[in-house]
């Protein structure tokens, strides 16, 4: 079958015709488990009844009608998620590039405020920002950036989870104005930093004028237990970005900013046509009330704790399991090889993971996923990976 797709993923033999909670079904009715909830977007499973109840109610009623005018959802959205962050202003987009771009902006006219014509902005090694330009070069991979160059300049790269070597980069550098780091790492291997690393990033950022930026694109939505992921070191930042699970597919992005950062737009200096339309803002009500209703947050941490546990008795005799990392229902097993083929081995077996750094299976199931949806998991996938281990 010729495709008119650009061949910009390497896509896996399936597609998918219907999905119910925690499931999907291909076109010839085969049901998988989804452990990667569209890569941590839909936290609420798939066809939740109350988010396409509200898609649908919107769009009897209205679709579009631009930036130009206000619109209810938007600023019904905008008040929860401030209640929700304790951030001050929201950005809408369509997606966490585009929040990150915003983000970026922010940081470089923050910058230009102060009297610095060349701003630059500290990001991780191993990061992951988007793939728009600017974003792209603020990703800290290489390999993802080959053959766009020349890449956006004004980023300093420093490594994740290391306090010293990010203060010695703010001394070094004098044009810094902003530190843009993911409260855990995700398409980097699931890395999960040292339990006080954000609050030494707010107090040097605090030291030094920065502006504290958190990617939580990924973290978001109650991923990691709690709501924002920041919020389990009880700081806030400067700005934060979201996306992915925000509309539990419908897509939209967001750019909170707080104190100074909130003050720095004005009319005309950003802008997006479809950002916060009134479908994307609807689904993404329903989402956050779901989210409060079913206290899925909390949930997330225990199932989350659950699935760690059991994956760890199940490989404890395994010398190729690394580590097992886990926040919430962020999960990463690393293994000692490269581990890529066990995504096709665990389709066939009717489960959807996804690996990530080489050696990192990461899990991100949904947050409404059952106990006997984790024994499958768990069985599973545990089988799989000691099928695929080597003798040491």
């Amino acid at each position: 079958m010729t495709s008119h797709i650009m061949p910009t993923y390497g896509r896996l033999p399936v597609t998918f015709s219907y999905g119910k909670g925690a499931w999907l079904w291909d076109e010839n009715n085969k049901r998988y488990l989804d452990a990667v909830s569209g890569i941590a977007v839909c936290n609420l499973g798939h066809a939740h009844r109350a988010v396409a109840k509200a898609i649908s109610k919107q769009s009897k009623t209205l679709l579009h009608t631009s930036n130009l005018y206000h619109i209810a959802a938007q600023e019904q959205l905008a008040t929860e998620l401030t209640a929700k962050s304790g951030m001050d202003n929201v950005f809408f987009s369509n997606s966490g590039a585009e929040a990150n771009e915003a983000a970026i902006k922010l940081a470089r006219y923050y910058g230009h405020q102060r009297g610095i014509k060349k701003p630059e902005i500290i990001v991780m090694e191993k990061s992951f920002h988007g793939r728009t330009l600017a974003t792209l070069s603020a990703t800290g991979n290489p390999k993802v950036q080959k053959g766009f160059e020349p890449l956006v300049s004004g980023f300093i790269r420093v490594p994740f989870n290391n306090i010293a070597a990010l203060e010695q980069a703010i001394h070094a550098h004098k044009n810094c104005v902003a530190v843009l780091v993911e409260p855990i790492q995700g398409e980097g291997g699931v890395n999960i930093p040292a339990a006080d690393y954000l609050n030494k990033i707010r107090a040097l950022c605090d030291q030094h004028q920065l502006l504290m930026m958190l990617d939580e694109i990924q973290t978001g939505i109650g991923r990691t237990g709690k709501f924002l992921a920041f919020q389990h070191n009880e700081i806030l930042p400067d700005v934060c970005t979201l996306a992915k699970a925000l509309g539990n597919g419908v897509p939209i992005g967001a750019c909170l900013a707080r104190g100074e950062a909130a003050q720095l737009f004005s009319a005309g200096m950003h802008g997006s046509t479809f950002g916060g339309n009134p479908l994307a803002c609807s689904a993404a009500l329903a989402v956050l009330k779901t989210l409060d209703e079913k206290d899925l947050v909390n949930r997330a941490h225990l199932k989350g704790q659950q699935i760690a546990h059991a994956f760890t008795q199940a490989l404890k005799d395994n010398p190729q399991v690394i580590d097992i990392r886990q926040k919430g229902l962020m999960i990463g097993i690393e293994l000692a090889f490269p581990c890529a083929v066990l995504v096709t081995a665990a389709l066939a077996q009717g489960l959807l993971i996804n690996v990530t750094n080489e050696k990192v299976i990461r899990l991100l199931p949904p947050l409404i996923i059952k106990n006997q949806q984790i024994d499958f998991l768990v069985h599973t996938l545990s089988i799989l990976i000691q099928e695929h281990s080597q003798p040491m």
